[in-house]
């Protein structure tokens, strides 16, 4: 038995405008095809313990965190994000802290006005 081929995009959004691509994978009959094996089989990692790998979440299937060990299907995108500049939690923490200093600030605004 000879090995089989599955369709798959790769989407690599790194560095700038993400590029989209088809790619083929090579599949023996007793693999299963995962998005460490396409990752390995695109160039972009040479096993699990990559350091291009190293950062969490740093690849997913249509926009949903994948593991290395995630199966992939026929017709999958498969992305590369780039690394956060900001950290989310820190923004919404920050937002936070802000708008509760201005109910502060407008609440005392208000005791201020009423004595006088």
């Amino acid at each position: 038995m000879g090995s089989k081929f599955m369709e798959i995009f790769l989407c690599d959004a790194r560095l700038g405008e993400p590029k989209l691509s088809c790619f083929s994978l090579h599949l023996s009959p007793s693999e299963v095809p995962t998005v460490g094996l396409a990752l390995i089989q695109t160039g972009i990692a040479k096993g699990s313990d990559d350091p291009i790998l190293a950062r969490k979440g740093c690849f997913g299937v249509f926009g949903k965190r994948k593991d290395w060990d995630s199966p992939i299907y026929e017709g999958d995108r498969l992305e590369l994000y780039s690394a956060l500049l900001v950290d989310p939690k820190a923004v919404r923490r920050k937002k936070a802290n802000q708008n509760q200093d201005a109910k502060f600030q407008a609440a005392a605004a208000k005791r201020k006005a009423r004595r006088l």
